[in-house]
């Protein structure tokens, strides 16, 4: 089988988890003795083309204004244009179409797409072949792709510009995708609350990770509470200083690690407690090591996080969460089996649960062999096995 994986992004160059799993399912799928062409964006004006193994990645140039990759750099003015002109691209659709017909591939598999244009989505149709969309975020209903509004609180109903392009892209998606994929079950029903892949099969597959499990031995004179993010208000930095600043115990730590758009504000907000300690940038190949030092991960998201790495990582060392009660959170972390959950936002409720904790060391040891327990050891395999499952039914639904 060969299949053509669209991706906006691809490592080396990465804004997100997304582009991680991507690469991690290319190549997992590329051991596995299947072909893999992977089109993604192109980081300067040309167009490139490697290949090693069974994988061939074409970068393609089509994207106008500014690259993908370089979003977050972007000046304001120039971002409802950059959207305007990615809503639909006549030369990126042919050029992935020339890719897809001269690789002969057998399936289009469509991850993040911003910077290819929702057009990417048409090829299927016009070359008779399957579409799979793996959603990573909620870009199809939200241009800001997190449901989250300007002032850091929840889009809980839209506004008319905001319904205006959410009509546009079912418009243009129509019903070019055969299956959706995503690793929650609450994108999967907000998509479909929002009129999204109706008529289309949805199932869920969990993300898998290539962390080696291996349950930690954890120390519990000092509590080591950590938030492993971007550090940016949507993610809850805010609420999670402000609860643990509240507790008066000596004995608590609470490590930071991570770099974003709020970081001077929250450091200003720390900046009196010498109990918590920003890190910084830590590389992924060290991030292992505050796993295992942690008693437990903090993600105080308030924005719907869908699926979030962290947890999964955390987990593989046996080390317990303590998540916002939102979006794919509660599908990873049970209450009181392997971390704890609070309502979104209120600090009284983290507090609450950083003082069971706080209060209960005893307790962490049920917590952490509970969470190691919630992640398979090959999940990486399972997550590529039941994805090359979905590409055979697909196949053998079009015969």
């Amino acid at each position: 089988m060969k299949i053509c994986i669209v991706s906006n992004l691809y490592p080396p160059h990465i804004l997100g988890g997304a582009e991680i799993i991507v690469e991690k399912l290319v190549k997992n799928i590329a051991e596995k003795n299947h072909e893999v062409v992977v089109i993604t964006c192109s980081t300067d004006n040309d167009e490139h083309v490697k290949k090693e193994n069974n994988v061939t990645l074409y970068s393609i140039n089509k994207t106008k204004l500014y690259p993908v990759y370089k979003q977050t750099e972007a000046k304001g003015y120039l971002k409802p244009l950059w959207h305007l002109f990615d809503l639909w691209s006549k030369a990126c659709e042919d050029r992935i179409i020339e890719i897809v017909k001269q690789e002969k591939c057998d399936i289009i598999h469509i991850n993040n797409f911003k910077g290819l244009s929702l057009s990417c989505f048409e090829v299927g149709k016009k070359l008779n072949i399957p579409v799979v969309f793996e959603s990573h975020d909620f870009s199809l209903i939200c241009p800001r792709a997190n449901l989250i509004r300007g002032n850091n609180t929840l889009c809980e109903n839209r506004n008319k510009i905001c319904d205006v392009y959410v009509k546009i892209q079912r418009k243009l998606l129509d019903d070019n995708v055969d299956l959706m994929i995503a690793p929650s079950n609450f994108m999967i029903d907000k998509y479909q609350e929002n009129g999204f892949f109706n008529n289309s099969k949805c199932i869920k597959i969990p993300l898998g990770i290539d962390f080696e499990s291996e349950k930690t031995i954890k120390e519990y004179d000092v509590i080591d509470f950590t938030y492993i993010g971007s550090l940016g208000k949507h993610k809850g930095v805010d609420t999670l200083i402000n609860a643990f600043r509240d507790i008066a115990y000596e004995d608590i730590r609470l490590n930071i690690i991570g770099r974003g758009y709020d970081e001077e504000e929250f450091k200003r907000l720390a900046a009196d407690d010498k109990r918590i300690i920003f890190h910084g940038f830590v590389d992924n190949e060290l991030i292992k090591e505050y796993y295992r030092k942690s008693n437990m991960i903090i993600i105080p998201s308030i924005c719907y996080d869908n699926s979030p790495l962290v947890i999964y990582e955390s987990f593989t060392t046996g080390t317990p969460v303590i998540g916002s009660n939102i979006g794919g959170i509660p599908e990873l972390v049970e209450d009181g089996v392997n971390g704890y959950l609070f309502e979104a936002g209120n600090v009284d409720d983290l507090k609450d649960k950083l003082f069971k904790v706080i209060k209960n060391k005893e307790s962490l040891k049920e917590l952490e062999n509970n969470a190691f327990d919630s992640i398979a050891s090959n999940s990486i395999d399972i997550m590529t096995d039941r994805t090359i499952e979905s590409y055979e039914e697909l196949l053998h639904e079009k015969e």
